[in-house]
């Protein structure tokens, strides 16, 4: 695969110094990362309480929430505003939102029977990547995000945005709940493929430190 993470490993380079310019916690694209940590709780409680009116709400949140994980990327490196911060916060706010409406999807049963694999792949993958990306900061390493990985993620939001509707919008278009099972299922399994990517990726750069 031309965009392989094993390709991208071998052109990594060392995270870049601190070049001592001040922090800005409150620059727009870290407000961005804040909003969509903060709309984590906001989606629990509209799903939870206000029955398909709040399915339907907690649509647009979350909608709202993913187009920001975009955004903050695309204004930070467009306006020279990335920062440590930034890079902390935005993988923790993905995992948070993603982890999240899975629980919640699992709750109520719109998720249930073999699709609850689907979502412990996808929740053990995220587990297995924090812990490589911690690793490979440790040794200052940065691996690129391959597009594969980057499709993984758009297709992985769509789902869960068919599923947040699930009975309300059964009610409108009577497919809606299994369109967004099925796309949770391949979403799963690109999880599966991407993740052992990054993990043989990580694996031959650790067994490169030891020799």
């Amino acid at each position: 695969m031309e965009d392989s993470l094993e390709t991208a490993m071998h052109e990594t380079e060392p995270f870049p110094a601190s070049t001592g310019g001040k922090m800005r916690p409150l620059s727009l694209p870290n407000l961005l990362t804040y909003g969509r940590i903060l709309a984590v709780p906001a989606i629990v409680l509209l799903f939870q309480v206000w029955g398909n009116t709040g399915r339907w709400l907690s649509l647009l949140l979350f909608i709202a929430a993913s187009v920001t994980d975009w955004l903050d990327g695309y204004l930070a490196r467009a306006w020279q505003q990335q920062s440590g911060l930034g890079r902390m916060l935005d993988p923790i706010a993905d995992k948070l939102l993603v982890a999240t409406v899975l629980l919640l999807l699992v709750s109520d049963n719109t998720i249930g029977g073999w699709s609850l694999l689907a979502a412990i792949i996808i929740l053990c993958r995220e587990i297995l990547v924090s812990g490589l990306r911690e690793f490979l900061a440790e040794v200052r390493v940065r691996v690129p995000v391959s597009q594969l990985a980057k499709w993984k993620t758009t297709l992985q939001m769509v789902a869960l945005g068919f599923l947040i509707c699930g009975p309300a919008g059964d009610r409108i278009f009577p497919y809606i709940s299994y369109i967004g099972l099925l796309l949770l299922w391949v979403s799963a399994l690109l999880t599966v493929y991407t993740g052992y990517d990054y993990f043989r990726a990580s694996l031959n750069h650790l067994m490169t430190e030891e020799s």
